[in-house]
């Protein structure tokens, strides 16, 4: 599956009209609001085209965010500088087209953000994700993230764990 998809920035040259996920949220910020998210440079946006008709058939967000320490556990934190927050980097929006759902491409979108944010030139602990409900959530599971304590649907995945894992598949 991978091999039929190229990702790449969105740019001007990419028709967001058609796009349909079957998540009125996510069709409506991307139709409507990437764009000047992009431009304030609040967040980036990457779209997965298949090769065959160069349609959107995926995208992703990513900005800057922080984890307080505390809101990690024992276990995480023992290996971290004793800072009040580390360094992320937030997925904040993951979207398939209905046309491609249950074909991998999230995992796919999910791997492609993992690996850009490995190779900023910058610090990233670790990527954060809030999961829009419970079904997300478990999508999010699958792929390696754990639960905050007591924060809802906001998971996290250090990034050198995410790494690790994609070296084994």
């Amino acid at each position: 599956m991978g091999g039929s998809f190229r990702i790449e920035p969105l740019g001007e040259e990419h028709d967001r009209s058609g796009f349909e996920s079957g998540s009125a949220s996510l069709d409506r910020y991307f139709q409507t609001q990437v764009t000047q998210d992009i431009r304030r440079r609040v967040a980036t946006c990457f779209v997965a085209l298949s090769h065959d008709k160069d349609e959107i058939a995926g995208y992703y967000t990513l900005a800057a965010t922080s984890i307080a320490l505390d809101a990690l556990s024992p276990a995480v934190t023992k290996k971290l500088p004793r800072y009040p927050v580390v360094p992320a980097v937030l997925l904040g929006r993951l979207a398939v087209s209905r046309s491609q759902q249950g074909h991998g491409l999230g995992g796919i979108l999910i791997a492609d953000a993992l690996k850009r944010s490995a190779r900023a030139e910058l610090g990233v602990f670790a990527m954060v994700v809030d999961a829009k409900d419970a079904a997300a959530q478990r999508f999010y599971e699958h792929h390696g993230f754990t639960l905050f304590a007591g924060q809802g649907h906001r998971l996290f995945l250090p990034i050198t764990a995410a790494l690790r894992r994609l070296a084994t598949k």
